[in-house]
């Protein structure tokens, strides 16, 4: 009996459907001020939005804090793992 063949095609042009979000986890480790100031260099938003975003992530255990281009997300992601806070990226 012949193996049935599986076909995936994907063209060159294709990409990940927008949008895109980077999730930020909270943990026991970072204080507010290192997660604030990751998030300012990371998403380039104002210190008053990285409050925010901060405070999201400890009262509820997760916050998206970036919105965008897959590319964009995994250099968002990126920056927030240089200190080692957990992030993911969901689409």
């Amino acid at each position: 009996m012949p193996t049935p063949s599986w076909k995936t095609s994907r063209s060159a042009s294709s990409k990940p459907a927008e949008p895109w979000f980077v999730v930020l986890y909270n943990d026991d480790i970072h204080t507010f001020n290192e997660v604030i100031l990751q998030l300012v260099r990371a998403t380039s938003c104002s210190l008053e939005q990285a409050r925010a975003f901060a405070w999201t992530v400890h009262t509820e255990g997760k916050a998206t804090v970036y919105t965008g281009p897959f590319e964009e997300c995994l250099r968002v992601k990126g920056v927030l793992e240089q200190i080692a806070l957990v992030v993911d990226i969901r689409g």
